[in-house]
């Protein structure tokens, strides 16, 4: 049976919305542009993007829903159904799989009893496999609402959702502190984010990440500080919180049993830089 007609915001949300919409739109030359950001916009709305808000972003860039529907679709960042509070994405493509990503996804899944893109009965956190997060050199990788959880094991994963969950705070390996998933989404839809330090705090690429540039121009390598994996940072039994002068490194930096997935066959001694 044919669906019908999605349900409009309440007043008071629409005329919200539609400040926020006519913002967006006026960053752009052809409207049509603005609706990968409209999405974000209706999404930080609800914590999804219902047929309500493919209805409004219609309406506003006058559309059909049919052209909005293809898009909200097409790219896995917009939901299409409630989700949690916070979006935990285990990377599980090559590199992240081999270190370990699966083996952290597949304990996700038993831990907090869900299945890919399933939602906790408490609403707090949303489990899914996800593509290469371009951080190979930290494998693997977690993000919540897309900030990142480098060189995690099954251990240091079923912890952070264990702390998402109980209310504990959390912090990224690197980036912008943690927010909500609705938060995040009204950031993606281009509206600043005003926490105090949020910005500064985004940091950026770890020594890994530049060791290949550092050698193209001649540099020396500096030396390398090993941190068997799943000590953390702090030493045993921290929470990885981050000691003045440590770097950020890599799961390549030193040889480690870093593949949870086949523990049998641990990662042999890594090459120096440059070598």
């Amino acid at each position: 049976m044919p669906q019908l007609p999605a349900p409009d915001y309440p007043a008071d949300v629409r005329a919200r919305l539609e400040a926020d919409g006519k913002e967006i739109v006026a960053r752009y030359p052809d409207s049509r542009s603005a609706l990968l950001p409209l999405l974000h916009l209706v999404q930080a709305e609800e914590g999804y993007v219902t047929r309500t808000g493919m209805a409004f972003c219609a309406d506003l860039l006058e559309l059909t829903t049919a052209e909005v529907t293809a898009v909200a679709t097409f790219y896995s960042m917009y939901r299409r159904k409630p989700s949690g509070e916070y979006q935990v994405g285990v990377c599980t493509n090559t590199l992240c799989a081999v270190m370990g990503g699966d083996a952290i996804f597949e304990e996700l899944k038993e831990h907090l009893a869900v299945g890919n893109n399933e939602t906790t009965d408490d609403g707090k956190v949303t489990l899914e496999h996800i593509e290469c997060n371009a951080a190979c050199d930290f494998a693997p990788v977690v993000m919540v609402n897309w900030e990142f959880f480098d060189n995690q094991t099954p251990a240091t994963a079923k912890r952070l959702v264990d702390d998402l969950r109980a209310g504990r705070p959390v912090e990224p390996t690197r980036g912008a502190p943690l927010c909500t998933y609705k938060e995040t989404a009204r950031i993606l839809a281009g509206f600043p984010d005003e926490r105090p330090g949020a910005v500064a705090a985004t940091g950026g690429a770890g020594p890994a990440s530049l060791a290949g540039l550092r050698l193209a121009k001649g540099e020396t390598p500096g030396a390398r500080v090993v941190h068997p994996r799943g000590e953390g940072r702090g030493g045993e039994g921290s929470r990885d919180e981050p000691q003045p002068g440590a770097q950020h490194l890599s799961s390549h930096d030193a040889p480690q049993q870093t593949s949870a997935s086949d523990p049998a066959h641990p990662a042999g001694p890594a090459a120096e830089e440059g070598e």
